[in-house]
């Protein structure tokens, strides 16, 4: 055998062996037979490396990447409508089959909770592979999903075509993994989901490589001319699995909307006994000519909907009510519980809001409590199970000293809350050091709250700008910190300095005043000194602001304290800058009110985009309010729209809207 068919033979066995392993489940080589051809096949290439193929399995080790680019999708992505309840999924189905009268064959796939990618193929060989992005735009990812076994990077026939399938970290590898991060004394993840976001946007692909990662295809748009005849979604799924795709095992063509109800009901239970999350159920119409007939809305299929399974409830004991002392000094309550599974993670805390909240539902630390997750994001507790032992449990008894400094509480006129009384309390200023350097302030990667409370310890900064007088030595001096990381840190701090002055205003930590204020204000005085002399008066006019606001911004910028921060922050050379000018005013004069969870973006892309054509947004709804953009889980402040009579936006609605 010359070295030419060796390499070959060695690149089909192990294929074969991936493809048996990650999507046939049924391994093929042993762990040693595996290893040994892998370190022949790379020893081999290293020797001839003419013979390196783009579909050889050493190809899946990964490397390092600068950045990933933007790539512009050739096919869109859509996402799904949804709904809730039979009743829902029963008047989707008979509009169509009235359409068409016909009752209509459906297949049914469940909706992994993960994240969309599209792969293509030319001649058989995967060439390219795109996160999802906005549907119309993604970022090439395609050396990290390379490292995914259960992506093949070889069809069994040579095809061209794009697929689309659903990356996901299996429970068991998400609970390794944070397991192996605890040990390590490194941040966990607090979902499968955000673990598999996580390995997949690595630079280090090598990193990647080593998280065990898989996906289920759910379409494929095929290019050949034999394969566009396929004339079902059903039967294009079962073309996949033959070229070597994993597909969902639990895939099942049905008969009638009845049927596609008990798959519902089915799966709604049993899918907690899978090893990777699943959040509903994805219902297509299976004859494709009558899917390009309906074609699509501005932003999902006609033929598909997803049903939604409702939120997961579960109950849990509350052994301690843990207290920490925010920026404000506001002391915040959280329920420490005994852990739990709850929607794809394990929840081992909880929010209590307020005290009010605890003396509403009468919390006893020993009570048997009912948690859920907030818009299947935060979970928090809503109701204390009616036990025996909760009255012999003792009522809670409200603090009255900080737990970050001892210093008595205090409450505040007209606020719900209680608050440390003391400046200085340590817990308060790292708190408002994490948050000038948040995300949403001025974005410092890389100084999270352990790099805070070390250098806070250290006596290094005893204030924000302090951060900006470090030097790389000063970072050297941290538990952990190296050369390359002191560097990360330091240039990270300096980018910062050309933040805009909406972010500067929201880092400021101004009472009252928000990420959305801030852009108001940033909208109406663009510098700082202009920002400073405005009076009171002027302050209160502005829409969104209002007195009590407008107090709180005219007070902060007649601080001694707030304008000798300022100086320094001039002197260190940080200049704000004012914001662009719109690019329309197509929304002039608009206020919009975001609300819930949207498909297409996020609430700060939409926010982005209405300031973009001139139009404001605002955190609250009242009669001003021109437009509530509601997504998936809007709460309050729909219903108020609702009873104030405000127009109710869909996003379908608010992108017709903007439409150039």
């Amino acid at each position: 055998m010359s070295v030419e068919q060796r390499i070959e033979f060695l690149k089909n066995e192990i294929n074969k062996s991936n493809y048996k392993y990650y999507v046939e489940e049924n391994p093929y080589l042993s762990d040693i037979e595996y290893d040994e051809m892998f370190a022949e096949l790379k020893k081999l290439e290293e020797q001839y490396p003419l013979l390196k193929t783009p579909d050889s399995p050493t190809q899946r080790v990964g490397s390092i990447s600068e950045k990933f680019f933007s790539h512009k999708h050739k096919y869109r992505l859509y996402s799904l409508d949804n709904t809730y309840n039979a009743e829902e999924l029963t008047i989707w189905y008979e509009k169509i089959c009235k359409e068409y009268e016909q009752e209509l064959e459906l297949v049914c796939e469940l909706k992994i909770d993960g994240l969309a990618i599209a792969l293509t193929y030319e001649q058989g060989l995967f060439t390219l592979g795109v996160t999802r992005g906005d549907g119309v735009t993604g970022e090439n990812i395609t050396q990290n999903l390379k490292t995914v076994k259960a992506i093949p990077l070889k069809l069994f026939e040579p095809k061209t075509l794009e697929v689309r399938g659903e990356i996901y970290m299996p429970k068991s590898s998400f609970d390794k993994l944070n397991e192996d991060a605890l040990e390590k004394g490194e941040k966990v993840f607090a979902n499968p989901r955000n673990a598999a976001s996580g390995s997949l946007r690595q630079l280090d692909s090598t990193i990647t490589a080593k998280r065990d990662l898989s996906m289920f295809t759910y379409t494929g748009i095929f290019e050949d001319d034999a394969d566009k005849q396929i004339k079902t979604h059903y039967d294009g799924m079962m073309k996949l699995k033959e070229l070597g795709f994993k597909i969902n095992p639990n895939i099942r063509l049905v008969k009638n909307i009845k049927e596609a109800i008990e798959y519902c009901n089915e799966w709604e239970t049993k899918r907690f006994d899978l090893d990777y999350a699943t959040d509903g159920v994805v219902i297509k119409i299976n004859n494709i000519a009558i899917q390009k007939d309906l074609g699509y809305t501005a932003r999902a299929p006609k033929w598909a909907t997803a049903f939604k399974f409702p939120p997961e409830e579960v109950t849990t004991k509350l052994r301690e009510i843990e207290l920490n002392t925010g920026k404000t000094g506001i002391i915040t309550p959280v329920a420490v519980l005994d852990p739990v599974a709850l929607g794809g993670s394990i929840v081992s805390r909880a929010s209590l809001h307020n005290f009010d909240e605890i003396k509403r539902l009468d919390i006893r630390i020993g009570d048997t409590v009912l948690i859920k997750k907030a818009a299947e994001i935060i979970p928090k507790v809503i109701k204390v199970m009616d036990t025996p032992e909760h009255e012999t449990l003792p009522e809670y008894q409200l603090p009255d000293k900080c737990p970050a400094c001892d210093a008595p509480l205090i409450e505040k006129e007209g606020e719900v809350g209680l608050y440390c009384s003391n400046p200085n309390c340590a817990q308060i200023m790292c708190a408002k050091i994490e948050y000038w350097a948040s995300k949403e302030a001025m974005d410092i990667d890389k100084v999270g709250p352990a790099v805070i409370q070390q250098l806070y310890a250290k006596k290094f900064i005893s204030n924000a700008v302090d951060l900006y007088k470090l030097t790389m030595q000063d970072f050297m001096q941290l538990d952990s910190v190296k050369e390359k990381s002191a560097s990360n840190i330091y240039n990270s701090i300096q980018e910062s300095k050309n933040r805009p002055l909406n972010r500067l205003l929201t880092a400021m930590g101004i009472r009252h005043v928000g990420k959305e204020t801030a852009e108001i204000l940033a909208g109406e005085f663009p510098s700082l000194d202009l920002l400073i002399s405005a009076p009171l008066e002027e302050l209160a006019k502005i829409e969104g602001i209002g007195d009590i606001i407008a107090k709180s911004i005219f007070d902060f910028f007649h601080d001694e304290e707030n304008l000798k921060m300022i100086e320094e922050l001039k002197e260190i050379g940080i200049n704000p800058q004012a914001k662009a000018k719109p690019k329309s005013d197509k929304l002039s004069g608009k206020t919009f009110v975001l609300t819930g969870t949207l498909q297409n973006m996020t609430r700060d892309e939409a926010s982005a985009i209405i300031k973009s054509h001139g139009g404001k947004t605002s955190s609250s709804v009242s009669k001003k309010t021109s437009y509530v953009l509601a997504g998936e889980n809007a709460g309050s402040k729909l219903d108020k729209a609702l009873d104030l009579g405000v127009i109710i936006l869909t996003e379908d609605d608010f992108l017709e809207m903007i439409k150039e």
